[in-house]
């Protein structure tokens, strides 16, 4: 399978992205490494998850649980 390479300045499209990548996983452990792969960082809080862009680790925006 084939990613899409374009680049983007949307949240909601790398929302999506990062929604569907989540459900080809088993675990959350195993979804932010992958993640990581594709230059994200994907940090647990306590209202859901928290979203930067490596390698500066800015962040871009959160996913809500």
């Amino acid at each position: 399978m084939f990613t899409d390479t374009h680049m983007t300045d949307s949240f909601g499209e790398v929302r999506s992205f990062l929604l569907r990548e989540r459900d080809k996983v088993l675990s959350e452990a195993e979804w932010r490494f992958r993640m990581r792969g594709y230059g994200y960082n994907v940090r647990k809080t306590d209202h859901g998850f928290e979203v930067a862009q490596l390698p500066k680790n800015e962040i871009i925006g959160t996913i809500e649980e």
